[in-house]
């Protein structure tokens, strides 16, 4: 596939990566742990594709169409980009001195079952999954333990369970699953001595004394009229990938909703505020924050227009031999995103039952005080491609 082929799916998948964002951090969605979300859209957007691969006729389509492929009544390019998301964008940098990075895919069946060698093919060649027969009819509650224990090793034991109790039960005939782990170290860690208690605004009109961490390094900053967006990039191994944190900061206490939405509907709005060069900072204040975050995304999906494959007419004909009255159940969702001063971990699992640029020639300092609500995404520079989205209403709240 090639790069402008890539580029152009990694720029659907990050709208598809967006436009949940944004359903996620909807004032109706915000609740449970205080608010503070996270997730991974790169985990559900592989996971979706693996069903694609395995849906055939209207249902295909649709999965198609939300998930962003360019191709009529094909999946194809979605397959081809999950190949390079799982097999470059993914590898673990670890061992030469970058971010260590873990995913893993499975398909469990049920017994009853026989997956299709070509949808079997696909996902063994292209999603790295691993395959596992397994008993449903009379060992569900087992086959979850198993899956559970499956995702608790892939994230070092971050997320210790995917499919929560009574989620599969003896009708239940196949579950996808995916896991994501990240811990990348700061290019320039923060040092902890610096570390305070101050001020956090809460959407109450509240505030919180919360530890902020602080800098007076130069820093990658781009300020806009009622935005600052912070990127905070993880050491590199060897490779020419880059990672990052985005922290994107509206101006008004309360300007998250707006924000989200904005992220959602232009298209080129996350490209466009990327800080591109390094700034002097004045007041320079971020929280540590830690979040533990799942959801069941089927809901969800629905309201992006993914209505079949959850619905008596889904058509799975291309994954197992005998498909009839076979439907997805539920996508089950969890992630778990920290930051300190030495850098970031972050896990996450998914089971589907105005720019400005150019800078003044006099380096004014900027100030970039996180000490209200705001959103952050760790993404690869290099691709484009958005590994977390989440964000903090407040930092206290921890998991």
């Amino acid at each position: 596939m090639a790069t402008t082929d890539i580029r152009l799916s990694i720029g659907h998948q990050t709208r598809f990566a967006l436009r949940l964002a944004s359903a996620i951090s909807s004032p109706s969605h915000a609740k449970g742990s205080a608010g503070n979300a996270a997730f991974s859209p790169l985990s559900l957007h592989v996971a979706l594709s693996l069903v694609a691969a395995g849906a055939g006729g209207a249902t295909r389509d649709q999965l198609a169409a939300a998930l962003g492929s360019a191709e009529k009544g094909g999946s194809e390019d979605l397959h081809a980009l999950a190949e390079q998301v799982v097999q470059v964008v993914l590898a673990d940098a670890s061992g030469a001195g970058g971010p260590r990075v873990a995913f893993a895919n499975g398909v469990f069946v049920d017994a009853s079952l026989k997956l299709k060698p070509s949808f079997k093919d696909l996902a063994v060649g292209k999603y790295k999954a691993e395959t596992q027969s397994v008993d449903f009819q009379t060992k569900a509650a087992e086959v979850a333990g198993q899956v559970n224990s499956w995702v608790d090793k892939i994230t070092t034991g971050l997320i210790k369970e995917i499919l929560p109790a009574g989620s599969v039960d003896n009708t239940t005939r196949l579950v996808l699953g995916n896991a994501l782990y990240f811990k990348g170290a700061w290019t320039e860690k923060f040092d902890a001595s610096k570390t305070k208690d101050e001020k956090f605004h809460l959407l109450d009109g509240s505030s919180v004394q919360t530890p902020f961490m602080s800098s007076t390094k130069k820093q990658y900053i781009s300020c806009s009229d009622s935005l600052k967006v912070l990127k905070l990039p993880y050491q590199q191994g060897e490779d020419k990938r880059q990672f990052s944190m985005y922290i994107l900061l509206p101006e008004a206490q309360d300007g998250l909703w707006n924000l989200a939405n904005k992220l959602s509907t232009e298209p080129e709005f996350l490209e466009n505020h990327i800080p591109m060069q390094k700034v002097p900072v004045g007041q320079f204040k971020l929280p540590k924050f830690k979040i533990l975050f799942g959801f069941e995304a089927s809901d969800m999906l629905k309201g992006l227009g993914l209505q079949l494959p959850f619905s008596a007419e889904a058509d799975l004909s291309e994954m197992v031999d005998s498909s009839a009255g076979l439907y997805v159940s539920s996508v089950f969702h969890k992630s778990f995103v920290e930051v300190n001063e030495e850098g970031t971990e972050a896990a996450a699992a998914t089971a589907s039952v105005v720019t400005l640029r150019s800078l003044p020639i006099e380096p004014v300092k900027v100030d970039f005080v996180a000490d209200h609500p705001f959103l952050f995404l760790i993404r690869e520079d290099l691709t484009g491609v958005v590994l977390f989205v989440g964000h903090v209403f407040n930092p206290l709240v921890s998991p």
